[in-house]
Order: structure tokens, then C-alpha cells, then sequence
């Protein structure tokens, strides 16, 4: 079916909703739900379809040319498309790492653009939200280095009527400038009040993937990021409400991250006694999954 179904998005337009909607969808789960030898056929088949790969660079840059909706909880078949065509790229991108399997065409992308998807949203819907900072930890993780896929780390035109002399730290992170990773993680921490479940997750994940990324490539940069006084705020905004246990996912992994880079500023031998003692009173046998293992990372990280 891979092979009528990817031939078919390769045909489609990007306002083809009602037939590239259920079509990327199925492509995407062929990539997860399969075993992993299945698994390596099916990325070889989609990155050697070079009309998919076209289609796929169009749906992704409608994702900063359409306007925002009027309600941003409302997830328009428009919007519905472009958070299977982020997903199914990311999915491609993890994959394609993974099996050094041959690439047909390219992807090209602006960072600029990305980031500001993330960084400006423009009451985005929060399962585009998710869907973009998936792709965005795809390519974190692989250090913009792709087979797949082109960054354009700037607006070239505008860094070329105003020059600039890159500083040090922009150097080491490129295609990163130091001015976005720090927009983007005050950012990611707004969201993060909002205490929505799924967008806490791929926040959380988010901000471990950018942090690891930072560590590799400057670590002076990665610990003032991990150490920012804010956290501390946030945490306590986490905490408050009707759940005020440390045993919630997104605090323990927060707190995991914070361990992991040594931001004693922000979590305190007080805040490590209180999980403890909250986990020795709990039945972990009735914690949910998510909990235990955000528990099991924490007490390995201790």
C-alpha cells in the first residue's frame, strides 16, 4: 500500500486536504507501526519518491503563509494537514538517520521561520505546537546535520543589507544564533504555564533535546541556559493549583534536567527530600507509566 498511497500525495496539491489529510497519516503510521525490517523498506520507498518530498516541502511552508485562526483551539482541516506533514518529516528524519537510507530530493527550510512558528504562535493550535517542536527535536538531535534536509540559518537578504560580526558563542551553535536559542527557551516556558498535558510533554522534551544540543556545542551557553533564574518561577507555577505533588511528569523530568546540569539556584537539597518523601509514601505500583518512568530518570539522575 506504500507505494499507490505515497504516488498518490505525490500528485495532490497542499489544498487536497480531504485526500492528503488520511494519506499522510497512513505513511506515518506505516513508519511506527511496523516491524523494524518493514520499517527500513518503507523509509527507502518514501525518500525515493521524489513528487512526495516536493509536495511535503509545500505543506510545510504553509505553516508561516497561512493566518492565524480566530479560535486557536480549533484545529482546521488545513491545520489538521500541516501537523501530519511536520510529524511524518520528523519521522523521516529520525529514520532516515537511523538506516542512512538514500535521499532523492531534499528538504530546504528556513530555521528563522521554525523557530518563530514556535517563539511567535500566533494562537497556533496545540497539537501544531507539538507536531513543529517534534521536528524540531529531529533536528536538534542530529545537530542540523541531515541527508534530508537543507537549514537556512538566516534571512539572507536582510543579514546582507545589515552585516553583522557573528560572536563567538553564535559561531559555536550555528545554525543557532545565541539570541534565538534564548527566545526560544522563555518561550518554551510560557507554554509550559498553560499546563496543557500534551504540550507540557513536548515542552519538556523540547528543552532536554535544545539543552543536550547546547551542552555539545558550548557549554557556558547550555549551563546559563539550565541555570536561569526563571526555572525556579516556573516550577512553583507548576506546583501550584489543585496538583501540588512533585510526582508530575513534566516536574520530575524538569527536575532531572536541572539535577542533570548542576542548577543548584534552582532545585535545592529541600526540593529533592520533598520527591523522595513523596515517592516513598506513593504506590508506585498505581502510578501512571509516564510518572514512573520520569521517576525512575530522576532517581538515576540523583
Amino acid at each position: 500500500l506504500l507505494f499507490p498511497v505515497s504516488n498518490l500525495c505525490g500528485k495532490c496539491r497542499p489544498r487536497d486536504t480531504d485526500l492528503l489529510q488520511p494519506s499522510l497519516n497512513f505513511l506515518y503510521w506505516s513508519l511506527h507501526q511496523t516491524t523494524p525490517c518493514s520499517q527500513q523498506r518503507a523509509v527507502a520507498v518514501l525518500l525515493s519518491n521524489v513528487p512526495l518530498l516536493e509536495l511535503l516541502q509545500k505543506v510545510l511552508e504553509c505553516t508561516w503563509l497561512r493566518s492565524a485562526p480566530s479560535e486557536p483551539a480549533y484545529l482546521s482541516p488545513e491545520d489538521a494537514l500541516l501537523c501530519s506533514g511536520w510529524l511524518l518529516v520528523a519521522s523521516l528524519l529520525l529514520y532516515q538517520h537511523r538506516y542512512n537510507t538514500e535521499v532523492h530530493r531534499t528538504l530546504s527550510l528556513d530555521l528563522t521561520e521554525v523557530l518563530n512558528a514556535v517563539i511567535f504562535r500566533k494562537k497556533k493550535p496545540i497539537l501544531l505546537l507539538v507536531s513543529i517542536m517534534q521536528f524540531l527535536r529531529a533536528v536538534l538531535r542530529q545537530n542540523f546535520s541531515s541527508s534530508l534536509l537543507v537549514i537556512i540559518g538566516q534571512n539572507t537578504a536582510q543579514d546582507a543589507m545589515q552585516p553583522r560580526p557573528s560572536s563567538p558563542e553564535d559561531a559555536a551553535l550555528h545554525p543557532l544564533a545565541t539570541q534565538q536559542v534564548f527566545s526560544l527557551v522563555v518561550s518554551l516556558q510560557n507554554v509550559l504555564v498553560h499546563k496543557d498535558l500534551l504540550l507540557s510533554q513536548a515542552v519538556v522534551a523540547c528543552l532536554e533535546t535544545l539543552v543536550e544540543y547546547l551542552y555539545v556545542k558550548n557549554q557556558d551557553v547550555a549551563l546559563h541556559v539550565a541555570s536561569q533564574p526563571w526555572h525556579r518561577f516556573l516550577l512553583f507555577t507548576l506546583l501550584s493549583g489543585g496538583q501540588k505533588s512533585f510526582l508530575q511528569p513534566e516536574v520530575l523530568r524538569l527536575m532531572t534536567l536541572f539535577l542533570r546540569y548542576q542548577s543548584s539556584n534552582i532545585i535545592s537539597q529541600k526540593e529533592i527530600s520533598q520527591i523522595l518523601q513523596e515517592a516513598a509514601e506513593a504506590n508506585l505500583a498505581e502510578l501512571p507509566e509516564a510518572t514512573s518512568r520520569a521517576l525512575h530518570l530522576f532517581l538515576c539522575q540523583v
